[in-house]
């Protein structure tokens, strides 16, 4: 009987702890749906918004796909679809129109817009200088611009800085001619000038055997910002919390981008299979000083400053380009950029 008695006990000691362990796992099975639901309504919540670029993917956007590839806009509550520029794509007129909530653009660009009823508002600058310049064949630069006189110069018809250039030089001796995006006039000729940018075209010329100097416009005093992230003004008075998560993700995208751009540079690659992988960490390396150089040393990536804006819309406005001059308080801000910290 004794004996009935502990087998009884044994086997409702065993039922029991079976009971506790299917509880147990139960509980922990729910937990775990639980937070797979949590995380998919996470998803689901995340706001969807757009940005077009001003070119296809380069270096140049290396902040802005470091951030979408580390996670940061997810973090901030955004969906981000990156969409390429190119020549047949204006960014500023796909924001406008609202078929892209952000863009990126050129300060002057951006300025000149006015004059189309465009009322854009920059909330950072991804450059600090322009990378514009004129490319020389080596030991044919020159010291000031006024020594372009007596030279073929290939430059794009309505070129902003060109038309700069020549209102503050005397030019009337420089033979002009239509840039196409082909260097093989320039390369037969010696004494001849073409337009570039001193992150990529020294690095093709380099690579077909041809050692350039280049002399960058922003030395004859015209230096807009370059690749600004910007927005219309009706969107930012209408999603200020959703500009200020976007720019704090693409702020701290680029200082991921400057210690893990070979990286990133591959996932740009996707995006734009024509760029090689060599040509973006030239244009990444050269790029450091424009992007974390001057003004954002001491301020932080992205900032700009009233006295910028100002100067670009005098001399806009000097060459003819707008009908009339306006508060550079209007056009750009400051107040969504992150709180700068040494990096």
């Amino acid at each position: 009987m004794k004996a009935w008695h502990k087998a009884s006990f044994l086997l409702i000691g065993i039922i029991f702890m079976f009971f506790l362990t299917a509880c147990g796992g139960q509980e922990s099975s729910s937990s775990t749906n639980e937070g797979d639901s949590a995380s998919n309504e996470e998803k689901k919540d995340l706001k969807d918004v757009k940005i077009v670029l001003n070119w296809f993917p380069k270096a140049q956007h290396g902040g802005l796909y470091a951030a979408q590839e580390n996670g940061l806009f997810e973090k901030n509550g955004l969906k981000v679809t990156i969409e390429p520029g190119g020549p047949q794509v204006s960014s500023i007129q796909m924001v406008a129109s609202g078929s892209a909530d952000f863009g990126l653009a050129h300060a002057d660009q951006m300025v000149i817009a006015r004059n189309q009823g465009i009322e854009l508002v920059a909330v950072a600058a991804a450059m600090q200088g322009s990378p514009q310049a004129l490319m020389f064949h080596k030991g044919k630069g020159i010291d000031d611009f006024d020594e372009l006189n007596g030279r073929k110069v290939y430059i794009q018809p309505g070129i902003t800085y060109w038309d700069f250039l020549k209102s503050k030089y005397n030019l009337s001796n420089v033979q002009e001619l239509a840039y196409t995006g082909q260097h093989s006039n320039f390369i037969s000729d010696p004494n001849s000038v073409s337009q570039a940018f001193v992150t990529s075209e020294p690095f093709f010329l380099k690579k077909d055997g041809v050692d350039v100097e280049t002399k960058l416009i922003s030395d004859a005093g015209y230096n807009p910002y370059n690749v600004v992230l910007y927005v219309t003004k009706d969107y930012l008075e209408k999603n200020k919390e959703t500009v200020k998560a976007f720019v704090d993700a693409f702020v701290e995208g680029w200082y991921l981008y400057k210690d893990s751009y070979e990286e990133i540079n591959k996932v740009i690659q996707k995006d734009n299979a024509d760029m090689e992988l060599e040509s973006l960490k030239f244009e990444a390396e050269t790029q450091v000083d424009f992007v974390y150089g001057g003004d954002a040393a001491e301020h932080g990536v992205g900032y700009m400053t009233e006295e910028r804006w100002a100067t670009l819309i005098k001399q806009l406005h000097d060459l003819g380009l707008l009908e009339k001059t306006f508060d550079a308080k209007e056009i750009f801000t400051t107040e969504y950029l992150p709180k700068h910290e040494s990096k």
